[in-house]
């Protein structure tokens, strides 16, 4: 009887440490591609919003409005729009300035985006 809890409590044990280890090392998938672009923005702010997110290539990109939800706290989002680059975790961030605009450009995010794919090779 002893050897039966014993072993029922390994087994709980286990069980809690994959649950743990799948939440500690899940990677953020926002998209179905490796690499992913995602601007976070406001409803408000949709003026300013980066415009060429759609041109990006080799690459996923989603848009996400932080007015609902958990995003802002989740990413730790300052000022909007955030445009931030991942690959399972986070690689690189743009941020607005201070009058809400992106300086940011296409060029400068598509090479963030073709560095990362090139490491891989």
């Amino acid at each position: 009887m002893k050897e039966t809890w014993k072993i029922f409590c390994g087994y709980l044990l286990i069980l809690f440490f994959i649950l743990l280890c799948n939440n500690a090392f899940s990677q953020t998938n926002f998209c179905d591609e490796d690499v992913c672009v995602v601007e976070f923005n406001a409803g408000w702010n949709g003026a300013n919003g980066f415009k060429h997110l759609e041109e990006l290539t080799d690459c996923g990109t989603k848009r996400i409005l932080i007015d609902k939800g958990d995003w802002k706290k989740e990413y730790n989002i300052i000022v909007v729009p955030t445009i931030i680059v991942f690959n399972g975790k986070e690689i690189k961030r743009f941020q607005a300035d201070l009058s809400f605009k992106l300086l940011a450009t296409k060029e400068e995010v598509q090479e963030t985006v073709d560095e990362i794919l090139m490491s891989d090779f």
